[in-house]
């Protein structure tokens, strides 16, 4: 409001206030053996003065219109707020409550005093109480009990806006978003069209807002409400109280804020846990007695069965809008990256307040004189932009593996260059050579690494990350399991949902768990298993990126559920050749060792990831005796390791050890 109408609402309010004064001076006067009070009969005349002045209705009379107040009731509020405004006004209350001496309002001078009263205008239901106007104190009677303003009504009486203090507890305001690509400002248009042309309904929709980015269904609701003249509160679903009494004080407070302001809610269940049953009936509830603009945003869309709702999808910034907020974002660093806008734009599938975080961090590395690695510091820090939700769902293996490091034959290693060449080339062949364009299925690169426990492949899940420069996550497919219909399928949604930000390598391990010859439908347990399986083979062939599912046991695995696994990878059980070889590079350059033997060591019946165990408790034993490793460490570390595999150690495996003393 303008300084003129806020001047001018002053003066009406106070000349209101000296009309209630005048009253109740006019009131006690008519008592017997009346305090010597000052009669102003100037009051009223001041008031109609006051009134032709406003340039707009004032706060007062807003009040009355909003919660249709009776004169009584309007009288009764301006009582109460003439308690604050006046500072000798308790003497008034005083001379007009001779008996008690109260210094303060009451129903019972209300009554007495001020014209047209009627008793139920202060009953629980009428707007008074209703819509805490004012606060009924204790005393032995209700029209004895002091009446007090609510604070919030007192300072929109003075023409005083702000959000009610016992909401900015779980109410947040939104300021202004980001700058939105034209693809969310075409969905801020559509809802504000569809919020301006039901304002007249009794009951406005609910807007929803669903996708995985919260940011983005946040910037879209700021900006839509914007175009309304509204001001954007947002709360967490999780802030919501689950108790019916808090949460109807909420709901009275917020609905009377609505009234008071141009505010609107925006409620964030992203986080919401569909199994928090309470929380759930009460977000429900809420939907269904709040008033004014409301938005719920989640990642899957929800049923709202309470009012009407429309509902939105809100996917990232697509392609193109990804590469032009690239462009604005990086402005001069551009010329630096040689191209690499576009290589970016495919493998990270980030948000624009991701986009903007990425630039910042550059810079900061910039800043420290490394312009010659530009293209490796953004990629990195892409790649960190893209971690924090997967890093709540599965397990990052820092991958610093080479090629050097895998000891596997010809055959193997040709097929996992292979799938290495199919991940960086994916571009190139779906993209600027149009097989992406035949058909949305199949694009995804998946391989299954079947072979005993230890035969490496995990650690050539490593070593293509580590060349594909890519983040690595395990996934325990055993924990992800769930007894209960559809949740497996859920837990694999988020995993692939996170990833697709990133395009990471997934690597599920115990692929055993899931898989198996369900060819044959028994009963209903193998009808699911069916179901589980098929959805994450349709998940992995949509997966823009690398897809790795690991098994110890291939023949468990359908044959019909291996035709659509595009790489399929035996890891054979190491020979004494490549066990010896495995030993040669088993050591780190830096470690001290002294007479080993690999082809002696390579008798040793064990797969590769044995072979690094024993490597390195001999290694931890060398250390605490002061020596170098040498074969009579690696001897013992053997022999743990047997007995934690519970098969014996053979004189054949180290017969030729133990005949020279020195070993033992």
């Amino acid at each position: 409001m303008s300084d003129r109408w806020y001047e001018a609402n002053q003066r009406y309010l106070s000349a209101s206030v000296a009309l209630i004064r005048q009253t109740l001076e006019q009131y006690a006067v008519s008592l017997p053996n009346p305090d010597r009070l000052s009669n102003n009969d100037k009051s009223e005349p001041a008031l109609q003065k006051a009134a032709e002045a406003m340039p707009a209705p004032s706060a007062l009379e807003r009040i009355c219109q909003i919660f249709d107040l009776s004169d009584f009731e309007r009288d009764v509020l301006l009582l109460c707020a003439a308690l604050e405004l006046s500072n000798d006004f308790t003497n008034v209350c005083s001379a007009a409550q001779p008996e008690g001496q109260k210094p303060y309002p009451t129903l019972g001078l209300a009554l007495a005093a001020l014209p047209n009263p009627h008793w139920d205008a202060i009953a629980p239901y009428a707007p008074l109480r209703f819509w805490r106007l004012i606060e009924i104190g204790e005393g032995h009677a209700l029209t004895l009990c002091p009446l007090r303003i609510d604070e919030r009504i007192l300072h929109y009486l003075l023409g005083i806006q702000y959000l009610d203090e016992r909401l900015t507890a779980i109410v947040e305001p939104l300021l202004a978003g980001n700058v939105l690509v034209p693809s969310h400002q075409t969905v801020v248009e559509r809802v504000a069209t569809v919020l301006s042309h039901a304002i007249t309904l009794e009951e406005l929709p609910v807007i929803q807002f669903y996708g995985k980015d919260f940011a983005n269904k946040r910037d879209i609701a700021v900006a839509a409400c914007k175009m309304l003249g509204l001001q954007l509160n947002v709360m967490s679903a999780q802030a919501i109280a689950v108790t019916p009494n808090e949460l109807n004080n909420f709901i009275r407070l917020w609905n009377r804020e609505i009234l008071l302001s141009r505010n609107a809610l925006l409620i964030n269940c992203n986080e919401l846990d569909p199994n928090d049953v309470s929380r759930v009936k009460a977000i429900a509830h809420l939907i269904e007695r709040l008033h004014g603009v409301l938005i719920i945003t989640s990642r899957e869309k929800m049923t709202v069965k309470q009012r009407p709702a429309v509902s939105f999808e809100i996917h990232k910034p697509t392609s193109d809008e990804q590469g032009t907020l690239w462009r604005e974002t990086l402005g001069d660093l551009i010329p630096q990256l040689n191209g690499e806008v576009d290589t970016l734009v495919k493998q990270f599938n980030l948000s624009t307040v991701s986009i903007q975080a990425a630039r910042a961090e550059v810079v900061g590395h910039l800043s420290q004189k490394q312009e010659n690695e530009i293209d490796r510091i953004l990629w990195d820090v892409c790649r960190i932009q893209a971690r924090p939700r997967l890093d709540e769902l599965a397990q990052r293996i820092e991958s610093v593996a080479g090629w050097e490091d895998l000891v596997l034959p010809p055959l193997q290693k040709q097929i996992l260059h292979e799938i290495a060449a199919h991940v960086r080339q994916r571009i190139t062949v779906y993209g600027s050579w149009g097989f992406g364009g035949k058909s949305a299925r199949g694009l995804g690169i998946s391989a299954l690494f079947a072979g005993a426990s230890g035969t490496g492949k995990t650690l050539a899940a490593e070593v293509l990350a580590n060349e594909l420069h890519l983040d690595l996550y395990r996934i325990d497919l055993s924990s992800v399991i769930s007894k209960y219909i559809g949740e497996t399928e859920k837990n694999l949604r988020q995993v692939f949902d996170a990833a697709e930000e990133s395009g990471v390598i997934l690597l599920f391990d115990e692929a055993d768990a899931l898989f198996g010859k369900r060819s044959e439908v028994k009963d209903s347990h193998d009808r699911y298993a069916n179901i589980e399986v098929s959805y994450l083979l349709q998940r992995m062939e949509s997966y823009p990126g690398l897809a790795i599912l690991t098994t110890n046991l291939k023949s468990l695995i359908d044959t019909a559920f291996l035709r659509r696994i595009r790489f399929v990878l035996q890891f054979p059980f190491p020979d004494a050749i490549q066990r010896a070889e495995i030993w040669r590079r088993v050591f780190p350059a830096s470690t001290p060792t002294e007479g080993i033997d690999p082809m002696k060591l390579a008798k040793l019946n064990v797969a590769g990831g044995n072979i690094y165990n024993i490597a390195l408790n001999a290694a931890f034993l060398a250390a605490e005796a002061g020596e170098s490793v040498q074969m009579k460490h690696l001897l013992r570390a053997a022999q743990a390791e047997y007995a934690k595999l519970e098969k014996p150690l053979t004189d054949a495996e180290v017969g030729s050890w133990t005949q020279q003393s020195n070993y033992s």
